[in-house]
């Protein structure tokens, strides 16, 4: 907003440097200066001339140079309409707004660009996101979601900011863990089903947990119970061998349970209204990833140990790094089998040639900093620019109260019943808060705010730290929630319908505010101003934290606003119009904030 008097003023003052002999820098940056009566935008431009002065060999005092250019520049320079003064402080030249000018623009910016306000220019590079890519034949837990709605909120926050982007998902659906299900399925509960799409998803985690039980040595087992161990342990064995060799029993049993898993998924992926646009399976990329070891080796950068070793990359050593760093990493093992890095170093390429993307975003827990440092470095000794816009979005552990989750015990806190306790929960508060609304609406609206709940709950924290996810917290409707925020857009929501019942409503997007602004109309109408430069600083950043504490501000501040400023109540048609509008974009915005964030913004309560 204002980006383009801004870069005219920006163009205005370079002129006025070089007219002082001063050298300009090429762009001019802008920052808010903080309110004080007006809303303004402040550059250091002139404290970059004057250490370019200084640079060039000249004798001069920087600070005090500055200060000199920046009162120079700001006498001179003349303003565009929507401004009222160009002020020198110290060595910051400040552009100050007309107030109502300001508050007009930005509130009838908000409703007439509606669910697009904050969208950024069309960037030129294309984003790859990587994330919601649990491994099959186990079930969809709170851990997995927490990574699901991370990568969401990513994905969404770095298109509406500008970037083409794509959604990408890898699950695992090979390894150990996948045969252990399987097998446990054969040996124990051949034929059997469950009807349902959860409950057959939900199973599968079972029969692992049961499985990997009876694999498992247990103190003071007997001998009969330790022969009874190493028989399953020889037949597990078997079956992946059969699997690996392509028996037609044991993959379509595979198959057929790796769809019950995939099911759920999708169930889910629908339920957090996530669509992903491209699938790596790593049953479909293992096998041709074996290519990119003889290339890698035929160009110097990975070194064939085999047959006494494995292939690896002595990345330190190709780095020219004294000091121990990244280490060395196996890509192929002795007996040509492949590992994680083998395949994502394979699917990088891909993304990179294929799908000619510029930046790759792993959304992988932290467990796996390390690796994917190790990772990227090998695709920059590999050549591929792009290495230097990977990054992996790491994330820390979800629990509740109870502890740490654990797949191979069974002791997981599975999403869904995560889901249906939000819902119960709600449906109990409205029923309580709101007992009038109809049964289809309290459905709808249970549905919003539970899901809403435990979105916000994931990503108000910050990614690196782990979660104890608390009900009390998470759905209360007074505190840092996101029923909290959504009952802001409720009554917002409300106000305007009431208006619109009375005749009230004003024209759309006039933004007139011709007079002297409350402190709470002040602080609303400021952060919508900054929403823009929000989305942009969360998609630099990778950090959809911005945008939860963003939305969480406004919320805070609207619901301020609601208690101290009279809206329909007030006599002054004009006031009352304006307020009207800035109710209106508020209410918008935060709908638009919530988006970011896979979160729906309820019309009732």
């Amino acid at each position: 907003m204002f980006e383009r008097e801004l870069a005219v003023i920006g163009e205005r003052i370079s002129q006025a440097l070089a007219g002082l002999g001063a050298p300009a820098p090429s762009e001019v940056k802008w920052q808010p200066t903080p309110f004080a009566g007006e809303w303004g935008q402040g550059t250091n431009i002139c404290f970059q001339a004057a250490a370019a002065e200084a640079r060039s060999g000249k004798k001069v005092n920087v600070p005090a140079r500055a200060q000199e250019l920046a009162r120079l520049v700001a006498e001179q320079v003349t303003l565009p309409p929507g401004f009222s003064r160009l002020v020198a402080d110290k060595a910051y030249v400040n552009a100050y707004f007309d107030t109502a000018s300001f508050a007009g623009r930005v509130v009838a910016a908000a409703i007439t660009e509606g669910a697009a306000f904050g969208r950024g220019a069309p960037k030129s590079e294309r984003v790859m996101v990587e994330y919601a890519q649990p491994n099959t034949h186990h079930s969809f837990h709170i851990g997995h979601a927490r990574n699901a709605l991370l990568g969401e909120a990513l994905a969404r926050i770095m298109e509406f900011a500008g970037f083409e982007t794509i959604r990408a998902s890898y699950p695992g659906d090979l390894g150990l863990t996948v045969i252990t299900a399987v097998w446990g399925y054969k040996r124990f509960h051949y034929g059997q089903e469950p009807e349902g799409v959860f409950e057959r998803g939900e199973w599968l985690l079972k029969i692992y947990a049961e499985a990997t039980a009876l694999l498992t040595e247990q103190p003071n087992e007997t001998p009969s119970e330790t022969e009874q161990r190493l028989s399953y342990e020889a037949e597990r064995r078997e079956f992946y061998r059969r699997y690996d060799a392509g028996d037609p029993e044991v993959r379509a049993l595979w198959r057929m349970t790796r769809q019950w898993s995939l099911d759920e998924f999708q169930a889910i992926l629908d339920m957090l209204a996530i669509h992903i646009d491209v699938f790596f399976f790593e049953s479909e990329v293992d096998e041709p990833s074996k290519a990119i070891v003889d290339e890698l080796i035929a160009r110097g950068i990975a070194e064939d140990l085999r047959p006494d070793g494995p292939v690896v990359v002595k990345i330190d050593e190709k780095l020219g790094l004294a000091k121990e760093k990244y280490r060395t990493v196996v890509i192929l093992r002795s007996d040509g089998t492949t590992l994680y890095s083998t395949k994502d170093l394979m699917l990088a390429k891909v993304k990179f040639e294929k799908y000619s993307v510029d930046r790759s975003l792993y959304v992988v827990d932290f467990r796996q900093s390390l690796y994917f440092q190790q990772v990227f470095k090998i695709l920059e000794l590999w050549g591929f620019p792009q290495a230097a816009k990977c990054y992996h979005l790491s994330y820390g552990y979800v629990t509740l109260p109870g502890g740490a989750m654990s797949s191979r015990k069974g002791h997981v806190v599975l999403f869904r019943e995560v889901a249906d306790e939000a819902y119960r929960r709600v449906q109990a508060v409205i029923a309580e808060r709101n007992p009038d609304l109809d049964e289809a609406q309290r459905h709808t609206v249970s549905t919003q705010i539970g899901l809403g709940a435990i979105a916000y709950a994931l990503l108000e924290v910050d990614n690196i730290r782990d979660i104890v996810f608390e009900w009390e917290a998470a759905l209360s409707f007074d505190g840092r929630s996101a029923p909290y925020i959504q009952n802001a857009y409720v009554r917002a929501n409300s106000i305007l319908k009431k208006a619109q019942a009375a005749g009230l409503a004003p024209a759309e997007g006039t933004g007139n505010f011709p007079f002297a602004l409350e402190p709470a109309e002040v602080e609303l109408i400021d952060l919508l101003a900054r929403f823009p430069g929000v989305v942009q600083q969360a998609a630099l950043d990778y950090k959809p934290l911005h945008v939860a504490n963003y939305v969480y501000e406004l919320a805070k501040t609207f619901h301020g606003f609601y208690h101290l400023v009279p809206v329909l109540q007030t006599e002054d048609a004009v006031r009352r119009a304006a307020r009207l509008q800035l109710v209106a974009a508020t209410r918008q915005v935060l709908a638009n904030a919530l988006r970011l964030l896979a979160i729906q913004a309820p019309d009732v309560m």
